[in-house]
Formats: C-alpha cells, structure tokens, sequence
C-alpha cells in the first residue's frame, strides 16, 4: 500500500515539475519567437495575425500579456480538454495587468493619465457617497467605468440602495483604475508603427491615432473612432455646431447629452439631445465649433496650455484670458469655459475691439 502511495506521489511531482518547465519553456519561446509560437494554437492565430498588421507589430506578446503560473495552466488545460470559447476576451485582471505594462514604453503617456481624472480606481468611482445618494447605482456604470468587470453592478458594489454605506464586493479592486488605457485604445488595431508626436495637437488635429477605439462592453470589442457617431446637439431648438473632430466619437460615448426634458419646446418639437445636459461638455458660445482635443491633452484632459494655441495672451477686451471670470481660471465661477458668451459678462453691450498695443 505505502508503495502504491509513494509512486502516486512521484507521479504528481514529476507531472507538476513537467507542467511548471512546460509553462516557463513555451513563455521563453512565445517571447524570442514574437508570437509565432503564440499562434501555433490555432485559437490565438487570428489575434497573431492582428497584431502583425497593427502599431505593435515589433513588440513580442508576452511584453503585453503577462500571466501568472495559475493563469499559463489554465491556458493550457482549456486548450487541451476545452471548453474552448468561441473568442478568446480580456478579462479585467488581464486589462488591468496590461495597463501597467503600457507604461513600459509609453512612459510619458502612462505618467499623463495617472495624473489626470480617468486614471479614478474602483474605489473612487463606486464608493462615492455624495454621487451614490444622488443617483442610484445600475448596471449602465459599468459602460464607461469598469467596462472589463465579469459581471453587473451588484457584483460590484453592495447594498443596491441610496443610504449605504457602500463597498466593493471585491476590496482588491479598491485601488485598481477603472478606465485602464485599453478602455480607449485597441492594442491590435491594423496601423502603421506607432511612433512619438513631434509636437502638440493642434486646433483642427491630425486623423484619429490608429488605436483610438472604444471598448464596448455590450458587443465585447473595440470600435474605432472613425466607425463612431458624433451626436446631433441642441441647445434648446437651435442646434449647435459640433466640431467634425473623428476622435470625439470616443469622448462622447461616456461624456453624452440627454434629450430633452418632458414638457420643454424641444421635447415637444422632438428635438434631439440638448448641450450641457447629463456629462455633455460639447463647447457653445465663443467656443462652439472646436474638438475636444483642441483643449484637453489626451491623457491627462489638462488643459492649462490650450488657450494659447488659438489667443494671445490678451483678448478683444484688452483682458488675459487666463485671467478672465470662467471655470478655467477659477472652479467656482458661474461661468463654465464650455459654454461662456461675450455677454455673460458684458450684460449692458459688448464694447468695441481695442486696439493692442504693439509690443516693444
């Protein structure tokens, strides 16, 4: 009997052993073999054949997906006993990961979102007392924040009331950033080799990046930002002037317009969404017209550099810009920076243009 024991045991030892060096030999190939040995199972060769024709075609699959010995044994076992999935997703553990190795090349990109506002966790945007008594919490959070997430809102956060207190179901998600990069960028989509910006984005701006794309969590896949609708805005029965700007088609999937109210003259005219309503942001007034872009960096949404891509340092009025009553020199002024008029200000007529001074 201890005989039978002992072999068993030797049994399992050596198929763990073999197991273990199976999985660190074939991530040693993958990597020197830039996802040729990837592709050796028939599952991955559509994703192989994306990325050879993608910006990333130079960078090796393993420098994006790394995986953990547990992860690489269940990669194996699906792929020899099944059930093999009809297409091979993302999990959120896998996006998060990958987020973090973005910053291996693009470190200045990485740096930029982290410290701007979609670089929010889990924690931040779920867990929010004064936003969860506002509104309550429903399984459409998750088409901008969390898209990755296996599973609907109660999954996620508990109780489902407007009193809490609120937490994560899963408290290792608490501080894991719940737009990660592949939120708004496909990593295989077809383009030419990515390389660094000579200079900042202009006003007009050059053609969508070639990875720009939104990440639907319904359809489970990226759609570029060219195959993206910009919405038809009003402000009340006039419609406004919305910049043609392709990469915007991103922004307003979760920065959108609601329709009009119940009982207002654009309602009754069925008019479409109305400008400033629900997250909406589209620029009216002295700004109508201009992308997103042409303001917000794309990483950081700073736009503390913008105003001097189109003024100079003085306006008409003879007054900085910087300097004038909006939200961009103060976060408490009546007057936000998206939708300021001449006469918010100038209420009794707007004065004539002076003239400026020629410098010295």
């Amino acid at each position: 009997m201890m005989r039978r024991v002992r072999i068993a045991l030797m049994v399992c030892v050596v198929v763990a052993v073999l197991a273990v060096a199976g999985v660190f030999g074939a991530s040693a190939y993958y990597s020197s073999e830039r996802g040729q040995g990837c592709a050796s199972c028939h599952e991955m060769g559509t994703m192989v054949a994306a990325v050879h024709g993608s910006q990333h075609r130079t960078v090796g699959c393993m420098q994006c997906h790394r995986a953990s010995l547990k992860t690489k044994l269940r990669h194996i076992r699906i792929h020899l006993f099944g059930p093999m999935p009809e297409a091979i997703r993302l999990r959120n553990a896998d996006a998060l990961v990958m987020s973090q190795d973005c910053q291996g090349c693009h470190r200045k990109e990485y740096a930029d979102w982290h410290a701007g506002p979609h670089s929010a966790t889990y924690s931040d945007i779920f867990v929010d007392a004064s936003q969860n008594k506002k509104q309550r919490l429903m399984d459409d959070c998750l088409r901008c924040h969390g898209m990755y997430f296996e599973g609907g809102i109660r999954d996620m956060v508990q109780p489902q009331d407007a009193k809490g207190p609120w937490h994560l179901v899963h408290p290792k998600l608490a501080d894991k950033p719940a737009i990660p990069c592949m939120a708004c960028h496909q990593v295989h989509r077809e383009g030419d080799v990515a390389t660094k910006a000579q200079s900042r984005i202009s006003v007009a701006g050059p053609g969508e990046d070639e990875s720009l794309a939104f990440y639907d969590r319904r359809e489970r896949m990226h759609i570029a930002a060219a195959a993206l609708p910009l919405p038809v805005v009003f402000d009340g029965v006039r419609r406004v002037n919305v910049s043609p700007d392709p990469r915007q088609g991103v922004c307003y999937q979760c920065h959108a317009p609601r329709s009009p109210g119940a009982g207002t003259e654009a309602a009754a005219k069925g008019l479409a969404r109305q400008v400033g309503s629900g997250d909406d942001r589209t620029p009216m007034g002295v700004h109508e017209g201009i992308s997103c872009v042409a303001c917000h960096n794309g990483h950081s949404q700073n736009a503390q550099a913008s105003c001097k891509n189109c003024h100079p340092q003085m306006s008409h009025c003879g007054i900085d810009v910087e300097k004038m009553d909006t939200t961009f020199a103060s976060a408490a002024s009546q007057h936000n920076i998206h939708w300021v008029k001449c006469a918010d200000c100038h209420q009794h007529g707007i004065p004539a243009v002076k003239a400026q001074r020629p410098s010295a």
